[in-house]
């Protein structure tokens, strides 16, 4: 049996659109390492709706 690892996914949803109240949502799914970033990560993804880079937080 394979070893469980400390990589999990994750879904990352943009802010600034939240904020605005543009319907729909930008979301990104990707993995991270629990054990190296435990913390919520903030990446600059691209937002197709709004047309530019902006924060996307990981949500739970």
């Amino acid at each position: 049996m394979g070893k469980k690892g400390n990589r999990i996914q994750i879904i990352l949803e943009c802010t600034e659109q939240k904020k605005s109240g543009i319907s729909g949502c930008s979301r990104y799914v990707t993995m991270k390492n629990k054990k190296n970033s435990p913390n919520r990560m903030k990446l600059r993804k691209y937002n197709s709706i709004l047309k530019k880079y902006t924060i996307h937080k990981e949500i739970k």
